[in-house]
């Protein structure tokens, strides 16, 4: 079962401290669709989540729309519009790629090149301000 709603949360959060709007707000989410659903396990998504969070813990959306599907026991709450998870066998395909591992070594190896670069440049320098340090230091003793 499907069914979207639009969740009030102002009403709640302002019967909160600044500091915890945010949570309140992820806590009246869960009750409404307890009411709403007449389930006791609720479970909300990830863009869900980053949407009540996105401006900090002081000031959520003053409403939210969501949808709850509803498998078993189990609702499962996300913001209207929000992308659809990716299966896992796509995931397994995409790691099977043997184009990838290799893309990735040259990548590192660059890396280390580059780094190596710099290392060996830091110590040319080094021993150019070292040798500059001892010509003046004779030239004082002179």
């Amino acid at each position: 079962m499907e069914r979207e709603y639009v969740i009030p949360l102002r009403r709640e959060f302002q019967k909160a401290p600044r500091y915890k709007k945010a949570s309140k707000s992820i806590r009246a989410i869960k009750e409404f669709i307890k009411k709403h659903m007449k389930t006791e396990k609720v479970v909300l998504g990830k863009y869900l989540n980053e949407e009540i969070w996105k401006n900090g813990p002081k000031n959520p959306p003053s409403k939210v729309s969501v949808k709850a599907i509803k498998e078993e026991d189990k609702v499962k709450v996300e913001l209207l519009g929000a992308p659809e998870e990716i299966k896992e066998e796509v995931k397994e395909k995409k790691k099977s790629t043997k184009e990838k591992p290799q893309k990735q070594l040259k990548l590192l190896l660059k890396k280390n090149q580059h780094q190596k670069k710099l290392q060996s440049q830091k110590s040319q320098r080094k021993i150019k301000l070292n040798q500059k340090r001892k010509k003046k230091f004779q030239k004082q003793k002179i």
